[in-house]
């Protein structure tokens, strides 16, 4: 089994999620059947969206040394579980000579075996603005309907003060629902925190979670 090097903290409740799952999904039947992973949750890596807006550093050069301090520590593959901090893979990918399974693929190629024709994303600004899902779901013949950045901001900002309580859950569901109105045949949380209050009951339609799609990737080439 390969060890896992996990580039955490975008946000620390989502990347707790991560490596929840990430030990839920692992067939193990005791401790030493589990992934070794080393995780680096740093909450002070510059943020995306204003990074991407010209408004703050970038988080290239930060996330490119905590991907080496990780291999440095034993790390053989690497992951990210945040979406907008994927608009700066390619400095991740450079800085070091270990296999990053990409958050991004792993979510298009879930989105493409749902048989999906329309796709609703629910989506920080730096994902939505970098283009990083419309452009890989609509080379492959997929329409893309992005969520308000207006509307879903601010939800965003209340779930990372760490808001999850119904008030959220239900405005994150009519943003769901908004995309499915305007012909979503699927959902895409395309953001980490969108599964810290959004279910698949919560949807008309299914429901694709990118954070599901990394777990099942990171598993796979780790178990490789």
């Amino acid at each position: 089994m390969k060890t896992v090097g996990v580039l955490g903290g975008m946000g620390p409740a989502a990347t707790l999620d991560f490596l929840v799952r990430l030990h839920a999904a692992t067939p193990a039947q005791g401790d030493a059947d589990h992934l070794r992973v080393i995780t680096d949750s740093d909450p002070r890596v510059p943020g995306r969206n204003a990074a991407l807006s010209g408004d703050g550093p970038s988080p290239g050069p930060p996330l490119a040394a905590m991907a080496r301090g990780l291999v440095t520590a034993g790390a053989e593959l690497l992951a990210m579980p945040c979406n907008a901090a994927h608009g700066w893979a390619n400095e991740i990918v450079a800085a070091t000579p270990v296999p990053f399974v990409s958050m991004i693929d792993a979510a298009v190629a879930a989105v493409l075996a749902s048989g999906a024709r329309t796709v609703g994303v629910l989506a920080a600004d730096a994902t939505l603005r970098s283009g990083l899902y419309r452009n890989a779901l609509t080379a492959h013949g997929i329409a893309v309907i992005d969520v308000a950045s207006a509307d879903f901001m601010p939800v965003l900002a209340r779930i990372k003060g760490g808001d999850t309580g119904p008030a959220v859950r239900a405005a994150m569901a009519a943003l769901a629902a908004g995309l499915v109105a305007q012909g979503a045949d699927a959902v895409l949380a395309a953001c980490t925190e969108v599964p810290l209050v959004l279910s698949p009951a919560d949807v008309a339609v299914p429901l694709i979670d990118a954070t599901g799609a990394l777990v099942d990737a990171v598993l796979a080439a780790a178990l490789a």
